[in-house]
């Protein structure tokens, strides 16, 4: 009796460890996409500090598709959670780099109305 439920369990586990197959990290690849087009959008391509992360990104996503499709689910989904980290760094790096042109036009508009507000007889 001992021994029968020794060999189930030794069975059960065995099972388990075969049908334990990791699953296709779809989700984790829709998320990983869609940081990288919100930092394209937001202009990783044109942001100096933001264009490495960006293509660290793509050429991980495309690798991660590459491993999904032979089978590989785990390392496909180890590589997706770098590439949505990049994707991140590169969404933050273009927003800084439009923050610095915001804040130089608005500097520029400044001096520009404190100009215009001087030719107009204003106290400096």
């Amino acid at each position: 009796m001992q021994q029968s439920i020794l060999s189930l369990a030794g069975a059960l586990a065995f099972i388990a460890a075969c049908g334990g197959s990791f699953p296709p990290p779809t989700q984790r690849l829709a998320d990983a996409q869609a940081v990288e087009r919100s930092a394209r959008e937001v202009g990783a391509n044109d942001t100096p500090a933001a264009q490495l992360s960006l293509k660290n990104t793509q050429e991980q996503i495309v690798h991660a598709e590459k491993l999904m499709a032979a089978g590989d689910n785990e390392r496909a989904d180890a590589l997706l959670i770098r590439a949505q980290a990049d994707g991140e760094l590169a969404l933050a790096q273009a927003r800084e780099g439009m923050a610095h042109v915001d804040r130089k036009e608005a500097v520029e508009d400044s001096n520009e109305q404190k100009a215009t507000n001087v030719g107009q007889g204003a106290v400096k």
